[in-house]
């Protein structure tokens, strides 16, 4: 196994799997659109006939939250019936999935982190589609691994991390929600572990405790108004701009879709079955901040 089709072209972890994937030794096929759509199937099609994969890695996604509301179908055509084509694809190509999911498929009211066993109940478009489009993927391909991770940021695309930067460059005071919970997870670390994971089945071959649902979170949980005096802290020695943070609870900031409270994430599962752990979200932060300061 060396050929690994990546979707998402441009994106932050389809970014950081460019760079993860050939230290592990794979080559990586990035895809994207337009070449690749999932509102033109052919496209798709065209791709595996073309690249022959030897495994696949779904990036691409509607990963718009608020605008999904407004849109829900558009949002199920690529979060739910693109996966669905992939992973037939795949099915018949006779090799693995590895499909990016989402925190977002658990209401968050459970008040402990959430194990892989634990009942899902999205609160929003994004999050029923993603967990569709999870079902999907399982139902198509039994070489299929879905990773369930939160708060993505990175050196390149819109993230929580660049959008405190520049707002807070412009403004003295900001107010960030206090009040839900999660994983911020850096892309680089996470394409580290999928690298990774990928390693390990080309090691073993595939193995039947492989397939199912893993939680893939940096290590360490905290809410945006922590992640954000953290993003500030960690900007100081690179000259970044240093607003005055206040909290603020959820109702005090007003959005279309609602999100978990508090939706962490056990990881051990992850760890026993492939060996593989995030590293702490400060650890990434402080690895995305060094990468936007030397870019």
């Amino acid at each position: 196994m060396r050929r690994i089709l990546v979707t998402g072209q441009g994106g932050q972890l389809a970014t950081g799997l460019a760079e993860s994937l050939p230290a592990q030794g794979f080559d990586p096929l990035l895809v994207g659109q337009p070449d690749f759509e999932f509102d033109r199937p052919e496209t798709v099609m065209a791709a595996f006939a073309t690249l022959q994969p030897e495994a696949v890695v779904n990036c691409a996604a509607w990963t718009a939250v608020d605008a999904a509301e407004d849109d829900e179908a558009a949002t199920f055509r690529a979060n739910a019936m693109g996966p669905a084509l992939v992973a037939r694809l795949c099915a018949e190509a006779g090799i693995p999935l590895i499909q990016i999911s989402t925190d977002y498929v658990y209401d968050g009211l459970k008040g402990s982190p959430y194990l892989e066993t634990d009942l899902t109940n999205p609160l929003s478009a994004y999050g029923r589609t993603k967990l569709a489009g999870e079902w999907a993927a399982l139902a198509a391909n039994p070489r299929t691994i879905i990773l369930r991770t939160a708060w993505v940021f990175s050196p390149v695309g819109k993230n929580f991390v660049k959008t405190m930067l520049a707002v807070g460059a412009t403004r003295p005071e900001l107010r960030v929600v206090a009040d839900q919970h999660g994983h911020p997870t850096s892309a680089p670390d996470l394409a580290d572990a999928i690298a990774a994971i990928l390693a390990r089945i080309r090691t073993t071959d595939w193995q039947s405790d492989y397939r199912g649902v893993f939680h893939a979170r940096a290590e360490e949980a905290t809410h945006w108004h922590g992640f954000a005096e953290a993003i500030f802290a960690g900007a100081a020695p690179f000259g970044g701009p240093q607003p005055r943070v206040l909290p603020i609870a959820t109702h005090e900031y007003p959005v279309k879709a609602t999100r978990p409270a508090d939706g962490r994430m056990d990881g051990s599962k992850l760890a026993i079955t492939f060996g593989v752990a995030l590293p702490s979200w400060k650890s990434g932060l402080e690895r995305v901040l060094k990468a936007l300061h030397a870019g």
